[in-house]
């Protein structure tokens, strides 16, 4: 799901940054307020895992692949901009070092990826725990691989309307949003969703058990 060079046109990347740029600043405004002894080992954790299961990629019928992603559990056991700074982190290593998703899309993929996938994920968990928490934690990870998906498909499928010559031939992407929708929207609706709803309620379950057996532990229970 890492869009990479190419496919993008200017217009788009370059407004993506400028609006991505102070998502980023205040994310980082966030990430240091939150940032402490306790904190930093589970912030660190979550990261790696996230950029291990990020590598992993799954090609499916129909031309297309795609991977967990770990926001929602960043964004649920910490908070939406940690995941988001997190993810991004994430995103800049793989195309820096990896190639996995292009220098120039780097904001598209931040967004989607990491600013809609966590705060997708984390208001939907804060609606729906109150009612089961298990199966908000599965809900809040599937809808934030859907809502991510939707953003890297919206982003593409709109290049042949804003990037093409003058006799309509597209310049970067050339598949337009009635391509682009069903097949990585739907794909992640029916099998990446579903794999990033088990990765949240895995991970958050054994954190918040691993997290009272320790605070038990320390208590004397």
């Amino acid at each position: 799901m890492h869009i990479p060079d190419g496919y993008l046109s200017p217009a788009t990347y370059i407004s993506s940054y400028a609006a991505a740029v102070p998502l980023f600043a205040y994310g980082i405004k966030k990430l240091k307020e939150s940032l402490d002894e306790k904190t930093l080992p589970l912030i660190s954790s979550l990261t790696a895992l996230s950029f291990l299961v990020m590598m992993i990629n799954i090609p499916i019928p129909g031309g297309t692949s795609g991977h967990a992603v770990g926001a929602a559990a960043i964004s649920i056991l910490i908070n939406p901009w940690i995941g988001f700074i997190s993810l991004s982190l994430v995103l800049l290593i793989q195309a820096v070092i990896f190639g996995d998703g292009g220098i120039t899309a780097w904001a598209v993929n931040s967004l989607s990826m990491g600013f809609a996938a966590s705060f997708t994920a984390y208001f939907s968990y804060r609606f729906l725990s109150g009612f089961n928490r298990g199966f908000a934690l599965f809900f809040s990870g599937w809808i934030s691989a859907v809502a991510s998906s939707f953003v890297v498909a919206f982003f593409l499928g709109i290049q042949p309307m804003i990037a093409h010559a003058p006799d309509g031939k597209p310049l970067f992407f050339p598949f337009g949003l009635e391509i682009t929708i069903p097949a990585l929207v739907l794909s992640h609706m029916v099998y990446f969703g579903i794999v990033e709803g088990v990765y949240t309620f895995v991970v958050v379950r054994f954190i918040q058990k691993t997290k009272n057996q320790i605070l038990g532990e320390i208590n004397g229970v």
